[in-house]
Formats: C-alpha cells, structure tokens, sequence
C-alpha cells in the first residue's frame, strides 16, 4: 500500500457522514450500518440539512426524496449552488425508481432503492467516500504549496472568487489579510536560506495556529507573503485576527539580528468587501494597506 493510498485509508475512518431523513426507523437502519465505521449525525429535514451543511461540511450525504417541507431533491439543488458544498457527494434514497433521472440532473452520485439493504448502503458509501478523498488527496497535492503546506497562490485565486461570490448571496462580509515577513531578504542573508525555509514554515503554522474556524483560510501568496481570507467577517472581526498574527509571530522570538525588534516580525493589511465600492478591489486595498504598515515602522498592522 503506498502512502497515498494508507492515508486515504485511514481518512476513511474520520469521514463524516450526514443521514438526511424524516422516518426515525430509517435513520436507525442507516446509522445501524455506518456508525461503527464513520461519523454519522441524523437531520430529519432538507431545511436541517443545508443549515447543518453551512455549519460542517460532511464528506457524504445520504438524503431521502420524500420528505415534508424541502423535499431531496430541492434540497440537493440547494446544497449545490453553496460552492463550499457543490462537490460534497450526495447518494438519494427512494422508493420509486422514475426518480433516477432527476437525481443524476440535480447533482446525485448514486441512488439507493428502498426497502434498504445494508450491504449496497455500506458498499456504495464506502466506494463514494473513497473517490472523494482519492480527489481531495489530488487538489491537496495540487493546492498546497510544497515547502509551508498552506495553500498556494493557484488555490487562492480560486478561493478568494468563491468566497466573494458567497458574500455577494449571503448578503454579507468577508475580510482579507496580506501578511508579509520583515526584513526577510536580510534574514536570508545572514542565517541562509535553511534557516529561512524554517522560518517560513514556523511563520506559516503560526498563522494556521491564529485561525480558529474551519472557514478561515491561509495562503502563501509569494515568497514571504502570505493571504489569508476571513469569510463573514467584518473589519472589527479581522483586526482582532490580524493583531493576534502580528504578536503572535513576534512572540516566536525567532532572532533576527538585522531587525529594529531583535526578533522576526511581520507586516499586515486588512481590507473588507463591504467597505469597498468596487468588487474587484479588495486586493488592491489589502496590499495598500501592508504598504503601510512597511512603510510606517513594520511589525504593525494597517487597516
């Protein structure tokens, strides 16, 4: 087995799986076969479904067409136009098999019949869950960039159109942070560029560290800067993360002899979507921003 394959392996266990159905005994069959194998929660509703999907993601949903209120099928359409759930699989359970058509139309991967056999259930998310995690394995290798393991700048401009395109839905706010290492040149210079690979990855995980929901995302965005993008999150939100970067970063005491601070430090900008009149402009703004901050003294944010 190579390594790939005994990581996908063992995410198999920690997958989670979202049961999505209003009859109780159907609920108990399902868990009754995944429990002892993935984390499963139950919702008895399509409007339980994409309020729990907005909150955690699951690898896998099991969804039941007839339901009161949102029925599988609207609810399915719905999950698919959040772009943080369009590739979460989505296997429906049914009764009438007319009913196949519209669920490859509105996103389905599989659908099982009822009555419910145990063996096809486990089979079928055990096959799907696999495929996922085979693709997210790919991006991963894809998206991450090789010496920090954050994301890289291809996954950032991707990231940053979506999550931008969720504010303009929601009606809402989302933040970005430019952070960039001061004096890195010179760190460079006298300690070499090991010793900088180093800092760059301690600099990275401490970023990593700060950002304490799922949603919030972390880039190295060239060199030795580095993005980060706060969904709903307004400019008070994204000082607070912004100042907590900056200190926490000092306070690695990592020495830097050509640094006014003894120590390495960083430099941030923070811009908001909603305080900008033009949609295309939050990039502009956050790296106006950090200039400033660089210009200004560094080891300081600007907002």
């Amino acid at each position: 087995m190579t390594n790939v394959e005994s990581e996908i392996a063992q995410s198999l266990t920690k997958s989670k799986v979202l049961i999505v159905d209003d009859q109780q005994l159907n609920i108990s069959l399902l868990e009754k076969v995944l429990s002892s194998h993935y984390n499963t929660t139950a919702v008895t509703s399509g409007e339980q479904a994409i309020k729990h999907c907005e909150i955690d993601i699951p690898d896998l949903i099991l969804l039941d067409i007839a339901m009161e209120g949102i029925n599988g099928i609207e609810t399915c359409k719905r999950l698919k136009t959040n772009p943080d759930l369009k590739d979460v699989p989505v296997i429906f359970i049914t009764s009438f098999e007319q009913h196949e058509d519209v669920c490859w139309q509105v996103g389905g991967v599989d659908f099982i019949n009822k009555p419910i056999n145990a063996k096809t259930v486990f089979n079928r998310v055990k096959v799907h869950l696999t495929l996922k995690l085979q693709r997210d394995k790919l991006l991963e290798m894809v998206f991450l960039d090789s010496l920090t393991q954050v994301y890289n700048r291809r996954y950032f401009d991707s990231h940053l159109i979506q999550t931008q395109l969720s504010a303009i839905r929601e009606v809402s706010d989302y933040a970005l942070i430019f952070i960039d290492i001061d004096y890195f040149k010179q760190f460079n210079d006298i300690y070499g560029h090991v010793v900088g690979d180093k800092a760059l990855q301690s600099v990275a995980n401490c970023i990593q560290d700060t950002l304490k929901r799922p949603c919030d995302f972390v880039s190295r965005y060239g060199g030795e800067e580095f993005a980060v993008i706060l969904p709903f999150t307004d400019l008070s939100g994204a000082v607070l993360v912004a100042q907590k970067i900056v200190q926490s970063v000092a306070a690695l005491n990592i020495e830097h002899d050509h640094s006014a601070f003894d120590v390495l430090t960083v430099s941030a900008g923070v811009a908001t979507f909603r305080s900008l009149s033009g949609q295309d402009e939050i990039i502009k703004k956050a790296d106006e921003k950090l200039y400033i901050s660089k210009q200004t003294g560094r080891n300081k944010l600007t907002f």
